[in-house]
């Protein structure tokens, strides 16, 4: 039986913005940083990511900390240009089928970043699309680095249930992350695990509607 879906959580990086994690590894490559792979990848953060991204290291200490690993004449701006290589465009259809699902029912955005990829992201926003902020697509947008819990910790979903006051039987997670998905469904959410050729747009009409 269908339980009926009265609130939607949406992953941000690979479900409403592309993302080309590769870009980031060749950008440092190119800065002379050959080991990148080592200190990270997309599923396994080493500590310095993880912590940058729940927000218990300042972006110019992970600046500084990146810089020990690379050429002496390396600028600061170099690597965060290289950070941000993996964010690429808005997929605006969906963003626009967010904007006008928020209408119908309380919608949220919980995505796993940090303060210089959140900084790119939102100028990207105003200079590729109609909308001014993110943020304003949604109830309340909550960004890893800012509660202190990234997925999947259990603490991140759980904050944002109850802090809204939701029901996690009738609260759809969308997450481009199997692992992510896992994390959601343990603390009761209901959860799809989108796939790269899916879309917003097309996805959620159906899953909203019980099709799926």
């Amino acid at each position: 039986m269908h339980t009926e879906i009265q609130a939607v959580i949406f992953d941000l990086g690979g479900v409403l913005l592309n993302l080309a994690p590769e870009r980031t590894r060749e950008a440092f490559v190119a800065l002379g940083l050959h080991h990148f792979e080592e200190l990270f990848t997309v599923y396994k953060a080493t500590p310095l990511f993880d912590q940058l991204e729940t927000g218990h290291v300042r972006p110019e200490d992970f600046v500084s900390t990146l810089k020990k690993e690379l050429p002496g004449d390396t600028a600061d701006q170099q690597i965060v240009d290289a950070w941000n290589a993996m964010l690429l465009d808005f997929r605006l259809p969906a963003l626009e089928y967010v904007q006008g699902l928020k209408a119908a029912r309380p919608v949220f955005l919980f995505s796993n970043t940090n303060q210089i990829h959140y900084q790119y992201f939102q100028d990207a926003i105003r200079r590729e699309t109609p909308f001014a902020h993110l943020d304003d697509l949604f109830h309340k947008a909550y960004y890893s680095h800012d509660i202190g819990f990234r997925k999947p910790d259990a603490g991140g979903y759980l904050r944002i249930i109850r802090e809204q006051g939701l029901d996690p039987a009738t609260t759809l997670f969308v997450d481009d992350n199997a692992q992510n998905i896992a994390g959601a469904r343990a603390v009761g959410l209901q959860a799809h695990h989108f796939l790269s050729e899916e879309r917003v747009e097309t996805l959620l009409p159906s899953l909203l509607a019980g099709a799926v």
